[in-house]
């Protein structure tokens, strides 16, 4: 099935997303050890056909880093009443498969403040380099989430936040959580798998390799992560 065009509104969006990862410092794990990524997925019940997308696409994530000395990913999620899970960090797509295929979708309300206080728990222990979250609402008060983003971003943690299905008042909680955190935000339109798979990559890469790395990814797509991260220190 081909991909339908995204949104000129939501090309542009994601295209000034993709801009801004080079303006990141440098995220290059030390010593030559993997890159750690938190993938969190909002998994309420509006949520199951990108959760299944996902579950295709988290295999580009580890074949993009694989010359850079590879990545473990923690899958996060959330979904019915309260219930908030994560597995280990794993370095093999088919064990993360197995787990990301074994979870259904449940209605529910965000429990986005779970995520980002996992997330701070998690590189106070040992650093992550990257928190991507996928999602479609934000049903919390905002203040909180702004002052778990900017405790992240202390950390040196980043949310890269993608965003689908365009509703307003999330796009902006979601744009400050990632601007707090010292990350991006970039919605995505739900009919274009390409996008996702794209903005995952492009973030795995940055969090095995570096700004450097994302710089080399073929196609302009990773070269323009650009205009929202902050400017790398001197």
């Amino acid at each position: 099935m081909t991909d339908l065009p995204a949104k000129p509104a939501a090309s542009a969006a994601v295209s000034a997303f993709l801009r801004k990862v080079e303006t990141m410092p440098r995220a290059r794990p030390a010593n030559g050890r993997r890159g750690r990524l938190l993938f969190a997925v909002d998994a309420t019940a509006s949520r199951q056909p990108t959760w299944d997308r996902a579950c295709h696409l988290q295999a580009e994530m580890f074949a993009a880093t694989r010359d850079l000395g590879g990545l473990e990913v923690q899958l996060a999620y959330y979904r019915g009443f309260g219930e908030f899970a994560a597995t280990p960090f794993l370095s093999d797509t088919t064990d993360l498969a197995r787990r990301m295929a074994g979870v259904r979708c449940l209605g529910g309300l965000t429990q986005i403040g779970k995520v980002l206080e996992h997330a701070l728990n998690e590189t106070a222990r040992e650093r992550v380099h990257a928190l991507v979250f996928v999602g479609d609402a934000v049903e919390e008060p905002v203040d909180p989430l702004c002052h778990g983003a900017g405790q992240l971003g202390l950390r040196g943690l980043p949310v890269f936040a993608f965003h689908e299905g365009g509703e307003r008042k999330a796009g902006e909680a979601l744009r400050q959580i990632a601007q707090l955190s010292g990350g991006a935000y970039a919605p995505f339109d739900a009919s274009s798998a390409a996008t996702l798979r794209d903005l995952l990559r492009a973030v795995a890469v940055y969090a095995a390799g570096g700004r450097d790395a994302l710089t080399r990814l073929p196609g302009g797509t990773a070269r323009a992560i650009a205009g929202q991260l902050p400017a790398p220190k001197r």
